[in-house]
């Protein structure tokens, strides 16, 4: 057994504070992504530092009509809060989509963010990995890949993201809030994961330190048409092949608003910016439809054996651009 330091925090400044002075240390929260990692010897900490009681788990009405979702607040809370249900309903069906309903009562928004890749060979300590331990090589590039990435990858590493949650507040245009030693910021949730280029091992852009202390859902995307799908190997309780979580809205006749996701396709949600801009002031067809979407992944750059993700996602995002603005005639 490797031991470890333990620090119940009962402020945001005790765990801020608790993680500078220990060295490796990681943040606690549902644990049900840390625990099995350090079960299986991929993370070590060197100290737990438990946010569990920090008073970050509500969710909140701001003045301006955003909606802030404290760290803390548990995904099965959060899926079914009914500001979630009804102004942002993409959050909640990517919510539901994830895990099972236990690990959903364990789960915190925070700790979701936070969750490492699936990837075997990142969870497998006797096989190399550059994001568990730099340099080593990626195993999954002439090994089992069918479920790594086809966009945005580098040589350093093929492995996707995991959450369904990242990908609808990327299309939702969300903030992720952070509160470290440098004092609080909000890094666009699109922006929150990072490619892997030549450092595979950084997940986020967060800086050392820093705590997520909530994420707000904005103004401008509530009650706004959005829905998640997810492709999956079998109906419940697994990770996507391919996702996507969409918000269209349209005036005069035209698209006026368009957040477009893909999840399990890259290192982190894919906002797809190329279909976006060209969906923006066309009319709903299927054509305009299938244009954008096939705009987008003409950069995916499938592997020896996941070029299925491809047509999948395809079929996927056309789909709930459908459901969501019923095609008119092309």
């Amino acid at each position: 057994m490797k031991p470890f330091a333990y620090v119940r925090a009962g402020s945001v400044e005790e765990a801020t504070d608790a993680f500078a002075t220990h060295p490796g240390a990681r943040y606690l929260g549902g644990g049900t992504n840390l625990v099995d990692l350090m079960k299986l010897g991929v993370e070590t900490p060197a100290a737990l530092v438990d946010v569990t009681r920090l008073p970050l788990d509500a969710v909140e009405e701001l003045p301006d009509g955003s909606l802030r979702v404290g760290a803390m607040v548990r995904n099965s809370d959060l899926a079914a809060h009914p500001a979630v249900r009804d102004r942002y309903p993409a959050l909640s069906q990517a919510l539901l989509a994830g895990a099972s309903g236990q690990l959903r009562n364990a789960a915190t928004t925070g700790g979701n963010l936070l969750q490492r890749t699936r990837c075997p060979y990142f969870q497998d300590v006797s096989k190399p990995c550059n994001k568990r331990e730099p340099g080593t090589g990626c195993g999954a590039l002439e090994g089992v890949h069918r479920d790594h990435a086809v966009l945005g990858y580098s040589d350093q590493c093929i492995a996707t993201h995991p959450s369904d949650m990242a990908v609808a507040l990327a299309a939702l245009d969300a903030h992720v809030e952070l509160r470290g030693p440098e004092g609080a910021r909000r890094v666009p949730a699109a922006d929150f994961h990072r490619l892997p280029g030549q450092h595979p091992e950084r997940d986020t852009e967060i800086h050392p330190g820093e705590l997520i202390t909530g994420v707000v859902l904005p103004a401008a995307t509530a009650g706004l048409p959005s829905a998640y799908r997810k492709a999956r190997d079998r109906a419940s309780y697994a990770f996507a092949l391919a996702s996507v979580a969409v918000v269209l809205h349209l005036a005069d006749g035209v698209v006026d608003r368009a957040g477009i996701a893909f999840g399990a396709l890259a290192h982190r949600p894919w906002r797809a910016r190329r279909a976006e801009e060209a969906l923006l002031g066309a009319a709903p067809t299927t054509a305009a439809f299938e244009h954008a979407v096939d705009l987008e992944l003409e950069a995916a750059e499938p592997l020896r054996d996941n070029a299925y993700k491809v047509p999948l996602a395809r079929r996927l995002a056309l789909d709930v651009l459908g459901r969501l603005a019923p095609p008119a005639t092309t």
